[in-house]
């Protein structure tokens, strides 16, 4: 009896094993040193692969368009922002599947650290009029962004036509 259950058992272990490695990426592919670093910027990535991970599309008009990284132990922060015309920002929230409009927000609360700052930029949450969503993608059944926990999505009205997009995954 002993014999027999042997191979079982070393087959689980080796399962058990396989699944314990695969999981401890954090979702992003990353594992070892890496992933276990702590916070800082991924100098490697840039508004091309944020874009990639958020599965948006900067419109052709675009100018001003900076991307970055945060990595951070537990999940990644994805940042990006660029100008387009109101129309293009609209459209972009309305491709998220936020379940309401972009609308105005409170500043009754302060943002969660500078992460717009290393863009050079000041944090939506801080602008007057900037307009606001949120949304789960795996919630809204967006299977494009099924990595994706999170996007907020503002957009800042500047000159006629145009806007600042600010967009915030992880």
């Amino acid at each position: 009896m002993i014999r027999r259950a042997a191979p079982v058992l070393a087959a689980a272990v080796a399962v058990a094993l396989l699944l314990t490695s695969c999981s401890g990426s954090g979702g992003d592919g990353r594992q070892g040193p890496e992933r276990s670093a702590s916070q800082g910027w991924d100098e490697g990535a840039g508004a091309a692969e944020v874009a990639a991970f958020m599965r948006v599309t900067v419109p052709a008009d675009a100018t001003q368009t900076k991307g970055a990284v945060q990595v951070n132990p537990q999940e990644d922060v994805y940042l990006l922002s660029f100008v387009t015309t109101e129309k293009n920002a609209e459209g972009i929230a309305v491709d998220l599947h936020a379940q309401e409009p972009l609308k105005a927000r409170k500043k009754d609360f302060a943002p969660e650290g500078e992460r717009f700052g290393h863009l050079g930029l000041p944090e939506p949450q801080t602008l007057t009029g900037a307009r606001w969503a949120g949304v789960c993608p795996p919630c809204a059944d967006d299977a494009r962004r099924a990595r994706v926990q999170w996007i907020e999505i503002y957009v800042q009205s500047l000159a006629p036509d145009r806007a600042r997009v600010y967009l915030q995954a992880f």
